[in-house]
């Protein structure tokens, strides 16, 4: 008798806290399992509570990776960082705003960070300043292509 309440207590607690943190924001499948293990609930009701709820539609990895991959393009990441976060994430597939972007659309996003961040001046005599933002650009996940193309980005107002 104590063991069936010790996992209905298990199944109660696993679908509160799950639903209580996709009340919050979305997850993938694989960071609230995680989360819920780390509440130290057993793996067999924690698979059952999850495929309930992407049954339900509460949980979908589609989902969390079209919203996960807009909220990182808004902050100026990458699609390389933003692919290899969601895989991170337990994501496999890249999500559709990720894939409808052109190369045109990155090049843009990448220009707009660097004026942002550093100006669009010419780096043409200054190779120590051209490395240091092509470092930070190439770390938030943009292609040695995109780079460049914001490199040689020029202000409107020279």
């Amino acid at each position: 008798m104590a063991k069936h309440e010790n996992l209905e207590d298990q199944e109660y607690k696993a679908r509160s806290v799950a639903l209580r943190l996709l009340a919050r924001r979305e997850h993938s499948r694989l960071e609230l399992s995680l989360k819920l293990r780390q509440r130290k609930l057993d793996q067999q009701i924690i698979d059952a509570v999850l495929d309930d709820y992407e049954k339900e539609g509460w949980l979908d990895d589609q989902r969390f990776a079209e919203v996960y991959a807009r909220q990182r393009m808004e902050l100026g990441y990458g699609a390389i960082r933003i692919l290899g976060e969601l895989q991170q994430r337990g994501v496999k597939s890249a999500p559709e705003n990720l894939d409808s972007m052109t190369e045109s659309d990155w090049c843009h996003l990448v220009t707009r960070l660097r004026e942002k961040r550093f100006g669009l001046s010419d780096l043409a005599d200054d190779w120590d300043e051209k490395v240091r933002q092509a470092r930070f650009l190439t770390r938030r996940g943009f292609s040695s292509s995109q780079v460049e193309a914001a490199l040689e980005a020029r202000s409107t107002d020279e």
